[in-house]
């Protein structure tokens, strides 16, 4: 049975694959499609079936897909953005999902300006028992937000968090770093956007983890192989 369903998920379209997937998900959660890596031919597929939500994590790959393809697609950032990428992407990205520093959010905030726009932002956590990963602790995170060179950001908007669990095969152990991560969000909530509706986001949950995450709280998964297949 389960070999009869994995035949059927592989012939399945890229459009059915997405359609399954919003059916299946709670109506409040985002699905981004992780196209990174994957031809524009892909991505058009997945448009023409009616998606307009994307993921890249290259500046350089994203710009050209931007420029090739239809505008009115949501491009958001997934990876780690150094600093001298940003002005790449800052004329047209919906949502940076990977915020891990001051100096990172001021670059962003001095591109956005030139482009006379505001850069919606996440924050990231390390929330991982793995030190490869990027991200923020609470401490730190209080205190950038606490900052004077923070508050004086007039070009970004930070509407939530995102966070990357483990890769293991513990499922306990995955449910309490998407546990921990939504506690992070309900602090940040609570004590720094408790009058700001636009705080609402909290992106965890990949092709691996992503039901998981639904029930720990998130409001945003990062789908990729599920829908374009593995790399």
């Amino acid at each position: 049975m389960k070999l009869k369903f994995k035949n059927l998920q592989f012939a399945m379209s890229i459009p059915q694959k997405i359609n399954t997937i919003i059916e299946e998900i709670p109506s409040n959660v985002k699905l981004v499609a992780v196209s990174k890596t994957k031809p524009q031919e892909d991505i058009l597929k997945a448009y023409e079936g009616g998606y307009r939500i994307f993921g890249e994590n290259k500046p350089q790959e994203l710009t050209q897909k931007h420029a090739d393809l239809p505008k009115d697609i949501e491009w958001h950032f997934i990876g780690h953005l150094q600093t001298n990428k940003v002005k790449y992407i800052a004329e047209f990205v919906h949502l940076i999902h990977a915020v891990d520093s001051m100096k990172l959010l001021k670059e962003i905030n001095k591109q956005a300006a030139k482009n006379n726009r505001e850069i919606n932002c996440l924050l990231q956590f390390h929330i991982a028992d793995e030190a490869s990963k990027f991200g923020l602790d609470l401490v730190k995170a209080k205190e950038l937000l606490a900052s004077d060179e923070y508050k004086a950001l007039n070009s970004i908007k930070i509407v939530g968090v995102m966070g990357m669990a483990t890769y293991t095969n513990d499922e306990d152990q995955i449910r309490r770093e998407f546990a921990n991560l939504k506690t992070i969000f309900e602090a940040l909530k609570s004590e720094s956007f408790s009058n700001e509706d636009s705080f609402k986001e909290i992106s965890m949950g990949m092709s691996g983890d992503y039901k998981i995450a639904i029930e720990e709280g998130s409001t945003m998964i990062r789908l990729g192989s599920t829908i374009f297949g593995s790399r």
